[in-house]
């Protein structure tokens, strides 16, 4: 997945230090999300290792592949990140693990989504709010509780997290159509169930939620409150790494072979994308 190009886009300032513990960091989310969606690993085994392993990376001991790569990649985290910072981040992978549990027995049970229960459950399980603690621990900065806390800044923070999983609901659609999960991934399908809208349809309304996103996310930003000089240039640096985020994200998703293999340009500037075939269940 070329997780190498995708952590330098969304943390571009990063030096190399930091910039490698990104990458392992992101090869992690990646692959243990997949382990745990497909039953290569089982969801509650996989968070009491992991999180334990987070909780304390040196004396944690585990046979599992998933924990032993948190163990190496946090265990250097840990070296420069401040607690703040730290203690987001385990709470976030707290709450990942918590809705991708949910997400897999949801999909085992065939429990369909409403467009506000998806909302709440995505936020969590596209794993982007632990990659928002790593803006902080990227730049060196560890903000103020109060500051983490404020409500404009957590509106900044949705905003974000739904305009980069909203797109990436968009552009995985046909790949997730043809594997036959998108009504437990998608926000497209989630869609044309929840408000009966048809395919083309079900793309504006989720478009339509992009937008929403940005204008939330300017409007919070241009009504940020100061916590004085030294802590508004950290803020500052934050609201620049959610930006990063936003726009990064979506850029590699055309860039890389992720979703569109050799063609990422084309739909990228033609729009039209010709979907895939169901796979036989």
């Amino acid at each position: 997945m070329d997780s190498g190009r995708f952590v330098a886009i969304v943390y571009p300032d990063a030096d190399a230090f930091h910039l490698r513990v990104c990458c392992d960091f992101m090869n992690w989310i990646f692959i243990i999300d997949d382990w745990m969606e497909y039953g290569v690993v089982d969801a509650q085994e996989a968070r009491e290792s992991c999180i334990s392993a987070l909780r304390d990376p040196t004396n944690f001991d585990t046979e599992q592949l998933g924990a032993k790569m948190c163990k190496s990649f946090f265990s250097r985290f840990r070296e420069t990140a401040g607690p703040g910072c730290t203690a987001r981040f385990i709470h976030a992978s707290e709450l990942f693990f918590a809705a991708v549990a949910k997400q897999v027995d949801d999909r085992a049970k065939g429990n369909m989504y409403g467009l506000q229960s998806y909302i709440a459950l995505r936020r969590d399980v596209a794993a982007v709010k632990l990659c928002f603690a790593i803006i902080e621990f990227a730049a060196g900065i560890d903000l103020p509780d109060e500051v983490m806390s404020h409500p404009v800044v957590k509106a900044l923070e949705d905003a974000t997290n739904d305009y980069v999983a909203w797109n990436d609901d968009i552009l995985s659609y046909n790949k997730e159509q043809s594997r036959g999960n998108e009504h437990w991934e998608n926000v497209v399908a989630v869609l044309m169930h929840d408000r009966g809208l048809d395919l083309q349809g079900a793309m504006d309304y989720a478009g339509q939620m992009c937008k929403d996103a940005i204008r939330c996310f300017e409007f919070n930003r241009a009504i940020l409150p100061s916590w004085g000089e030294e802590v508004d240039k950290q803020v500052a640096i934050y609201v620049e790494g959610l930006q990063n985020w936003m726009i990064g994200s979506l850029n590699w998703h055309f860039d890389s072979a992720r979703y569109f293999g050799k063609h990422g340009h084309a739909v990228k500037r033609d729009r039209i994308v010709k979907l895939l075939p169901k796979r036989p269940l």
